[in-house]
């Protein structure tokens, strides 16, 4: 269960980290009152998730997700720039997270 949690906790962040850039600089209503209510359940969710789980396993999976999947929105809907550096760092991130998980299982 901690883990179904844990995706819900990144898609809430992400959700929220995309209404950042709808907001406009909280020019925009509603994508600003979404960036705290994502945030919100994102936050209460991975409370929940860190009594079962590593802190560290959870915070990185948690943060290393999100920005691959943030940075996968800002290629694809946002239509940023596509360079090898930010290929190579999403795949390093992959890498970094995979890790964790080795090694909080190994123990």
């Amino acid at each position: 269960m901690s883990w179904i949690l844990l995706i819900a906790a990144i898609c809430m962040e992400v959700c929220g980290t995309t209404c950042m850039k709808l907001s406009e600089g909280f020019t925009k209503w509603l994508p600003s009152v979404l960036i705290f209510v994502f945030y919100a359940f994102s936050f209460t969710l991975m409370t929940f998730v860190m009594k079962k789980l590593d802190l560290s396993l959870t915070y990185a999976i948690w943060s290393g997700v999100g920005t691959f999947l943030i940075a996968l929105i800002g290629l694809f809907w946002f239509k940023e720039p596509f360079t090898i550096l930010k290929t190579a760092s999403m795949v390093l991130v992959i890498a970094g997270v995979i890790g964790l998980n080795l090694s909080s299982t190994g123990s």
